[in-house]
């Protein structure tokens, strides 16, 4: 007979994956912002990930960076030089475009540097809640509730949430999650989702907190 499920205790949740994750590999951005990426390196790379893997977006970025670390050596870069540059990204014309026009903004209302508000962010061309709350956590280590898919998806799986798109995720976890945990949860959702925690089939025979989970929506699993 299955032993019943334990209560979902949010900060054992955490503790628990925090001792697991030293096993995996840390999500691209919080790579290059714990390699000494600036606030702006920290935003492009952000940018770049967008429907891309983690592996095509570090490879991009570090090609990028090799030619360009700041708004203005963006905008001094030609167009068909820049696209080559962050090949194969998904949607690398358009990114290409983001990069430029963002780079013109940071140079003509904030002297080159990138806002460091949730607001200010917003208002940049291409960058959504998920990107504000990242570049503000990695960037410049503040407080924020970055919400992707992985985390969205395991916060209703584990029923740690009922929601349907990630902007409501986010705004449940500001009043639900703790304080404590908001910086470092994204990170660990993020890595717990690619090793482990996978969209279809998850791992849930390997997985730490598997007497914790729900499994709201699983369907199959390994």
């Amino acid at each position: 007979m299955a032993l019943p499920l334990k209560k979902l205790d949010i900060d054992e949740f955490v503790d628990t994956l925090s001792q697991a994750y030293v096993d995996w590999q840390a999500p691209v951005i919080t790579l290059i912002a714990n390699k000494g990426g600036t606030p702006f390196e920290v935003l492009a790379s952000t940018l770049l990930s967008l429907r891309t893997k983690d592996e095509v977006t570090a490879e991009a970025s570090a090609r990028l960076f090799e030619q360009a670390r700041t708004p203005r050596q963006i905008l001094e870069m030609d167009d068909s030089k820049l696209q080559k540059l962050i090949y194969p990204v998904g949607f690398y014309i358009t990114k290409a475009q983001r990069l430029k026009q963002i780079s013109q903004i940071i140079l003509d209302r904030y002297d080159g540097k990138v806002p460091d508000t949730l607001e200010a962010l917003l208002e940049l061309p291409g960058v959504g809640r998920k990107t504000a709350n990242l570049v503000l956590i990695e960037g410049f280590g503040k407080e924020g509730v970055c919400v992707d898919t992985h985390v969205h998806r395991i916060s209703n799986r584990i029923g740690y949430v009922k929601t349907v798109r990630p902007d409501d995720t986010e705004m449940v976890l500001r009043e639900k999650l703790p304080r404590k945990h908001w910086v470092r949860y994204n990170e660990l959702l993020v890595a717990f989702g690619q090793v482990l925690c996978r969209p279809i089939s998850p791992f849930c025979s390997r997985c730490p907190v598997a007497e914790m989970c729900r499994k709201v929506g699983v369907d199959k699993s390994r």
